[in-house]
């Protein structure tokens, strides 16, 4: 399965009255359901695709550590490019979609409520969480769900 990741408002609760405390590694920690969620849901044949703004900000090696680091191990990781053109999380994983026809289960994880304007081929793969809370317990089901659901995109 593959898993298209954001970090703000999925692993770290986005709390503008609260700054979220950073790790060693000078990134933010993540929500203690966000990692525990991830994790019960995750296997190692897995692969996550970063869709987060702060996808560029970092090598994949160092994304690999920033996970490993927070006690998500993962083997197959990448990113979306670069968003050099400033363009909506929307944008971006339609473009992403038309150059790559997905052929296995997939889930996009995020709090862009933009993405409810995706095509419902794509937008059924969404599990869409509250900005403030983060990916938790609730939406193991819902992606349980979607690992086992594949039908043509297009």
């Amino acid at each position: 399965m593959t898993f298209y990741l954001d970090i703000d408002g999925v692993m770290i609760p986005a709390k503008s009255w609260e700054a979220p405390p950073l790790l060693s590694d000078g990134f933010p920690a993540f929500s203690k359901q966000a990692v525990e969620t991830l994790l019960a849901v995750l296997n190692e044949t897995d692969e996550i695709i970063l869709t987060t703004s702060h996808k560029s900000n970092f090598t994949l090696l160092d994304w690999k550590n920033i996970f490993a680091t927070r006690g998500i191990p993962i083997k197959r990781l990448s990113a979306l490019p670069e968003n050099i053109n400033h363009r909506s999380r929307l944008q971006e994983l339609l473009d992403w979609f038309n150059q790559h026809p997905h052929t296995e289960s997939f889930v996009i994880l995020d709090d862009d409520k933009g993405l409810n304007n995706l095509p419902q081929a794509i937008k059924q793969h969404l599990v869409l969480t509250s900005s403030t809370v983060g990916l938790v317990s609730q939406h193991i089901e819902t992606i349980k769900v979607l690992r086992g659901k594949m039908e043509p995109m297009f």
